[in-house]
């Protein structure tokens, strides 16, 4: 792993809801800090209501974790734009967090533990 990017298993159950909704809970969430950035919750993809995503055509690139996919979120309330991200084919050295999705903690989505 690279020396700024540390992964543990997140403590206790998370949450992530928008628009009044539950999107996803999970008790094998994990956490990702990297260098002075705030720790960012990753979900298994099996712990959300992919019913609630769309996928987006934006990627990015990161040097250490390798192309990021997108997925905007669709509530009843809005379509919030590209508020999830996932590392489908991360680099080796973040292995563990293929398979997972992050989301944009905003207004209008909470990420939080229980």
């Amino acid at each position: 792993m690279t020396d700024h990017i540390k992964i543990r298993k997140a403590e206790g159950t998370w949450s992530v809801r928008s628009g009044g909704a539950v999107l996803g809970e999970s008790a094998n969430a994990l956490e990702l800090t990297e260098g002075s950035y705030p720790p960012v919750i990753y979900f298994p993809r099996d712990d959300i209501a992919m019913a609630f995503l769309d996928r987006s055509d934006k990627t990015t690139h990161c040097p250490h974790k390798g192309d990021a996919n997108y997925y905007s979120i669709v509530n009843r309330s809005a379509t919030l734009a590209d508020a999830v991200w996932t590392y489908e084919n991360p680099s080796e050295a973040v292995a563990a967090i293929k398979g997972h999705l992050a989301f944009y903690a905003t207004d209008d989505v909470t990420v939080e533990q229980l």
